[in-house]
């Protein structure tokens, strides 16, 4: 394929070709492994297409690198204040092999079979993870939406709830806002 890909890298976006090299924050593979950003775009030939299903990117870390060094002083006059430090940034540097299509007919064909016993699996234990009486959606609820709805619950949808967040999520924001809407109906 000819054409160019951005794909994602550590949090941050970059437009790249076959063969291309480049300088990434430090990714967690070892020198000479490949491994497969995240594509986010395709474009060339004057086509882009912004939901890229199938289509991989296979990048080659090249070397784990050090970046330029950054220079840093604090100085405030007339008070002999004087501080320096310095920071080198750990880098990766990356070729990219290859933009297309990462599989082989062969691997495709038996993935979906591996894959069929797997899902059957997991809404089972989804199931058994959710305590009984949770409020209906609470798992994909913001910590805002939960404050604003957590007044509203019956005493053992907030006990539920609260189970929940301990378990799993354990957002801060959440358990303020379930703990204070269950001492409100202790009051009343």
């Amino acid at each position: 394929m000819t054409g160019y890909a951005i794909i994602a890298v550590g949090g941050k976006q970059y437009r790249v070709q076959e063969g291309q090299k480049l300088l990434v924050d430090r990714v967690p593979t070892d020198e000479g492994q490949t491994f497969n950003p995240a594509v986010l775009m395709l474009g060339g030939d004057g086509k882009t297409d912004l939901s890229p299903s199938g289509i991989t990117v296979t990048a080659r870390v090249v070397a784990h690198v050090k970046g330029e060094k950054v220079r840093i002083g604090k100085y405030r006059q007339r008070t002999g204040y004087r501080r320096h430090t310095g920071f080198r940034a750990s880098l990766s540097q990356l070729e990219i092999e290859k933009i297309g299509t990462g599989r082989s007919a062969a691997a495709k064909a038996a993935e979906p079979k591996a894959e069929a016993p797997a899902k059957a699996e997991a809404p089972a234990a989804k199931a058994e993870e959710r305590p009984a009486g949770m409020p209906k959606g609470y798992e994909d609820m913001t910590v805002a939406q939960i404050t604003e709805a957590a007044p509203g619950w019956r005493r053992p949808m907030l006990e539920a709830a609260l189970a929940y967040e301990h378990d799993h999520g354990a957002r801060k924001g959440a358990i303020a806002a379930l703990e204070h809407a269950l001492a409100a109906k202790e009051k009343s």
